[in-house]
């Protein structure tokens, strides 16, 4: 039996159709509009709510759990809390100050000292993870790869501490750093009438990131986006990434002579 605890994003989703019908497990689910309730495995329940969590996991012989999909950091005068949720919501509290990935390695540290044991969210579908190469029909020009070494390189400098996991770099400037708002926000900022087919996304892991959970995300939407901010194309990390609805990503792309790059 597994513990599957589910954030938002489309890729729970993936986790729970391949698995569905293959192996036990249960769901904690803590989306905001409980996603997963008509599951007959769903639990809801409160992020401050370690005890009751503990307890289904153990009840259900959970030994393992895997983390899919984004907790965004919770409002925490709100949450409903029990015993144990009173004694570890200072610790969650402290390390929510590094970011919502910083929430999910503290929760991660709570079940290690619960001899619970967490693995890989591409356990099951390392299928949505990408190899090194180019993915689409157009590749990046000699334009495009000085951009592309300007984001790896302004990526690298950050704080290890740091929450970026993109930025965006157009005529070997850096447009934008992605903030706490994340990926969306980021290029909603980066629009311009001025470009089209101009600039790339790089999106790699953070700096001491743990590579089991919050990994970069990537779908059509992040496509789409990245067009209308009148970008050229993305850079994914090698077998370090979840792209989702990969045909139509590669379609999109060669429709609008983008590029899909993996370093």
């Amino acid at each position: 039996m597994i513990g599957l605890i589910f954030g938002e994003t489309d890729f729970p989703k993936q986790i729970l159709k391949k698995i569905k019908n293959k192996k036990k497990y249960v769901i904690i689910d803590l989306t905001k509009n409980k996603t997963f309730k008509k599951d007959k495995n769903f639990y809801s329940v409160s992020l401050g709510e370690f005890g009751k969590i503990i307890n289904i996991l153990k009840k259900n012989k959970c030994r393992k759990v895997l983390f899919a999909g984004k907790v965004k950091k919770p409002n925490f005068s709100k949450l409903r809390l029990d015993f144990k949720g009173v004694y570890y919501i200072p610790r969650i509290i402290k390390s929510s100050k590094l970011g919502d990935a910083a929430i999910l390695k503290e929760i991660i540290n709570i079940f290690k000292k619960e001899k619970i044991k967490t693995i890989s969210s591409l356990t099951f579908n390392p299928e949505l993870t990408l190899k090194k190469g180019h993915y689409s029909r157009i590749k990046p020009n000699s334009d495009d790869r000085a951009d592309i070494k300007k984001a790896i390189r302004t990526l690298s400098k950050l704080d290890k501490y740091s929450y970026s996991q993109g930025t965006v770099v157009r005529d070997k400037q850096v447009v934008a750093i992605e903030g706490k708002r994340g990926t969306q926000e980021m290029l909603k900022k980066c629009k311009s009438k001025k470009f089209k087919n101009k600039g790339v996304l790089v999106k790699f892991p953070k700096k001491q990131q743990d590579l089991r959970i919050d990994l970069p995300t990537v779908g059509l939407k992040t496509l789409e986006q990245c067009r209308s901010a009148g970008l050229k194309g993305i850079v994914l990390k090698s077998k370090k990434n979840i792209f989702l609805e990969r045909k139509k990503c590669i379609n999109f792309a060669n429709k609008y002579k983008m590029f899909i790059t993996i370093k």
